[in-house]
């Protein structure tokens, strides 16, 4: 009896052991599998970023609406899109509603900050551009997991040339200064397109660089975009003092969306006219972004 019970503790052991061993091996296979399809899936994306990351890329309108010449009066705004993610950043990306809200600016050019342009599906830039009518110029400043993000300027008017101007001026926060030409040179308009550093030295370095662009000097110019000036600093002071032309010193409030209070979006020009500059607050507006758009009226020479 004794004997008998000893080699039933011994076979139930072994059946044990060679559980254990099964289990063990099960999981260095699945471990394996999950690192093969792990390098796989990240292999796809870096190919994925390769064949369709676009660091500039200019698109005409399908079928204009109705395209403006350069001269007499324009409309140009600024919106930063916040990744088309809503007021807090933590909603999945929805499109229509910034695209909602540049519908109802119906502004001849608008510059945006942060468009994300994902890698895989519909790349809602170019849907936006194609039912509005828009041409579009995009520059990606960095690679995000889920895309492309960038600056873009949306135009009625033909985009006759455009450039790229890295000024990160630091590893940190990537930033760039997008530039399009409209017209020919008796009767052009520059727009440069940017969104500034959060860091004040920074923010101040970028300024310079601004400042030094050759189509600031070149005719009548826009400068545009999220310039992050939060409170009085002295980049902000150089662009007011430098850009006297520009009249309205009352900036309009544009961030927080739901209930702005600091103008950080703003619209400079050279050698034009503002004749009104306003953030547009509408149920749209206060949704769709961080950021209300700002909008000014030009009478361009």
């Amino acid at each position: 009896m004794a004997l008998r019970r000893k080699q039933a503790r011994k076979a139930r052991a072994k059946k044990a052991s060679e559980g254990i061993a099964k289990a063990i091996a099960r999981g260095r296979a699945a471990r394996k599998e999950a690192k093969r399809a792990k390098v796989a899936k990240s292999e796809a994306r870096n190919a994925a970023r390769t064949r369709k990351l676009a660091p500039l890329e200019i698109v005409p309108a399908p079928s204009p609406r109705s395209e403006v010449a350069v001269g007499g009066e324009a409309v140009v705004a600024t919106y930063n899109v916040h990744r088309w993610t809503g007021v807090n950043g933590r909603s999945a990306p929805d499109p229509a509603r910034a695209g909602f809200v540049i519908s109802e600016l119906d502004a001849d050019v608008i510059a945006l900050q942060e468009v994300l342009r994902p890698y895989d599906g519909d790349d809602p830039l170019s849907a936006l551009c194609a039912a509005l009518g828009y041409h579009f110029v995009f520059a990606t400043t960095r690679v995000h997991k889920r895309g492309e993000q960038g600056n873009a300027i949306l135009s009625r008017m033909p985009i006759e040339s455009c450039s790229v101007l890295d000024i990160s001026h630091s590893r940190i926060e990537k930033r760039g200064v997008l530039a399009a030409q409209f017209g020919d040179g008796e009767r052009g308009l520059s727009v440069i397109a940017t969104h500034l550093s959060l860091v004040d030295r920074t923010r101040e370095r970028q300024v310079q660089s601004l400042l030094q662009h050759p189509e600031l000097n070149a005719g009548p110019a826009v400068l545009l975009g999220d310039m992050n000036a939060w409170r009085k600093c002295k980049a902000t002071r150089t662009l007011d003092d430098e850009f006297s032309r520009h009249h309205n010193r009352k900036w309009p409030a544009s961030f927080p969306a739901p209930r702005p209070v600091l103008a950080l979006d703003r619209i400079y020009t050279m050698n034009a006219e503002i004749k009104e500059v306003f953030s547009h607050n509408t149920p749209s507006s206060r949704r769709a972004s961080d950021h209300l758009p700002v909008v000014a009226r030009l009478r361009l020479p």
